[in-house]
């Protein structure tokens, strides 16, 4: 595929990329920098994709990996230890305010009703979260893939009861106990 040729497909899925992009970031400034970052990198490497391969899956690939690479390269930047006598203002309300204690007690509560779901909810919930397919966690139990989606809605539903501390909302369903 020449270069023009394989440029003008790549222009065809920007909108695409868009959507795609807000999945990573909801502020629009963000996404756009993602896919003007992704169609950069696609443009310099055409050479590195495959003639008859997926152009689209290709490119979300770069995307998913250049939000990867930027986010790890902010936290890495955001670490970084002063070795000062003085410590400034900035970097002494950080130290001050940021404290991973409170992320420590919601993922225990998070742990904790997990736990707390039956073994019908909770192997197909944790088997999704973890990156599964509905068909292939379906195959795995060997139950209708409609009852994995069932399985997987009740188990948010019931979550969300046992964590209505955290405020994720409060919608009702036949299938919680009230």
């Amino acid at each position: 595929m020449k270069k023009l040729a394989f440029n003008n497909q790549v222009l065809l899925q920007v909108s695409s990329l868009r959507l795609y992009a807000q999945h990573f970031t909801p502020d629009n400034d963000d996404a756009n920098d993602l896919v003007q970052d992704t169609l950069l990198k696609a443009v310099t490497y055409y050479n590195m994709f495959k003639e008859g391969t997926n152009l689209k899956g290709w490119l979300y690939t770069i995307m998913k990996n250049t939000f990867i690479n930027n986010y790890r390269r902010m936290v890495k930047t955001n670490n970084f230890v002063v070795k000062a006598d003085e410590i400034s203002s900035p970097n002494l309300l950080y130290s001050a305010t940021v404290n991973h204690g409170e992320a420590q007690f919601v993922m225990n509560d998070l742990h904790y009703a997990l736990n707390l779901l039956p073994a019908k909810y909770h192997v197909p919930f944790t088997m999704y979260y973890e990156g599964h397919k509905y068909n292939e966690i379906a195959d795995s139990l060997a139950v209708p893939i409609g009852t994995v989606k069932t399985r997987i809605h009740v188990a948010r539903l019931l979550l969300r009861k046992s964590l209505k501390a955290y405020d994720l909302g409060n919608k009702k369903s036949k299938y919680t106990e009230n």
